[in-house]
């Protein structure tokens, strides 16, 4: 493997690979606790579509092979022989933070109901959400990346892509889009918001036992996708957004509440403390966030 190659090996697949993963992501980057020191706020700016990485903290960042050498506290040779070792483990990856649709290299083999052990195991253990309900809503697909197989839950959204989701990355299929399920046929009834499925399916295992959702429910499935949703909302009494508690969805709602005032209650304030409702249901409160 030459140094150009190593460095077309994906950061973010490579740090998913060791189960480091992202405290917040956008569309072309994501935002890291430091892997190689102390760090209570996430500082290291991963460039996915650059594919280099910046710690805040320190001033430092690079390559890839700038990184390997970081953690390992080793040569240049030396991290590329150990990417070279591993390099059937990112072949995947290298398609992080693009939509894989777009790639003529993907192909869906199948989707079926959820019932693969790994995938309930991440979503059922790791994620604490109900068996009943990750069944009733996700699915799980099987896909080829560069003739491999690999395979994830899935979330339909309301044109036919999918967000796809297992316990080392995240990623779609074309079109992204929000997704939209309907509880009642009344047009003034109120509706949820989340941002992500996870809080969604978080907000119904939590709520299992209490009482049914009557609510129209909206998963943005990206805070970029906000404005889809601005015309949809007029006809509600009442909008409960259970957004994340960072800028991003901060933002989205601020959008929100420009729009509507006082229509928008805002239910992320009952888990402050947390980044988002997952983490609440999980017990991970921010300052334990650090990988």
């Amino acid at each position: 493997m030459t140094f150009k190659e190593a460095n077309k090996i994906s950061i973010k697949g490579y740090l998913a690979n060791r189960r480091i993963l992202p405290s917040k992501e956008m569309a072309y980057y994501g935002m890291y606790y430091c892997p190689f020191r102390e760090d209570n706020n996430p500082s290291m700016k991963v460039d996915y579509v650059k594919n280099i990485w910046f710690d805040h903290g320190t001033g430092m960042g690079g390559t890839l092979i700038d990184l390997v050498m970081k953690l390992e506290q080793c040569s240049e040779y030396d991290a590329i022989m150990a990417l070279e070792k591993e390099q059937y483990s990112f072949d995947f990856f290298s398609f992080q933070g693009n939509t894989l649709a777009t790639s003529t290299e993907f192909s869906i083999k199948k989707i079926q109901p959820l019932q693969n052990k790994a995938l309930l195991d991440y979503v059922c253990i790791e994620r604490k959400i109900s068996v009943e309900i990750a069944k009733r809503y996700l699915q799980e697909i099987y896909y080829s990346v560069k003739d491999k197989s690999y395979f994830s839950i899935a979330f339909k959204n309301d044109v036919g892509g999918y967000e796809l989701r297992n316990a080392y990355f995240k990623n779609c299929v074309a079109p992204k889009e929000i997704t939209t399920i309907r509880n009642s046929n009344e047009t003034n009834v109120g509706c949820l918001v989340f941002e992500g499925f996870m809080d969604f399916l978080s907000y119904q295992t939590l709520k299992k036992q209490i009482e049914p959702i009557e609510s129209d429910v909206i998963i943005l499935n990206s805070t970029s996708l906000v404005n889809h949703v601005i015309e949809m909302l007029p006809a509600y009494k009442q909008i409960s957004c259970f957004l994340d508690n960072d800028n991003a969805g901060c933002q989205a709602l601020g959008s929100l509440q420009k729009k509507y005032g006082h229509l928008i209650l805002n239910q992320s304030i009952h888990f402050r403390e947390y980044n988002d409702l997952n983490d609440f249901l999980c017990g991970k409160k921010m300052k334990q966030k650090k990988s």
